[in-house]
């Protein structure tokens, strides 16, 4: 099973990043700031077109952020491919 990272920043200037399944679901969000990490609930709009929107609730704010991603861009997350049988 593959998977993918995406980053964006908050305006807090927290770092918000999400694991993303085959589908594009995802798998887990959290926050960067500092030297802290915190969890930040995430998920997935529209993840089955090309262009698809995902939504964390930054734990630092507490704004809920939208952005947007492009399917084509995504690369898979080192060592998270199975290998071919």
């Amino acid at each position: 099973m593959s998977e993918y990272s995406v980053q964006s920043r908050c305006e807090c200037q927290a770092i918000l990043s999400a694991t993303l399944d085959e589908n594009r679901q995802v798998r887990n969000g959290w926050a960067a700031r500092g030297r802290g990490r915190e969890v930040a609930p995430a998920h997935s709009i529209g993840s089955a077109n090309e262009r698809f929107d995902i939504g964390w609730l930054c734990p630092y704010c507490g704004r809920n952020t939208l952005r947007t991603f492009y399917a084509g861009a995504l690369r898979p997350v080192k060592g998270s491919e199975t290998p071919a049988t």
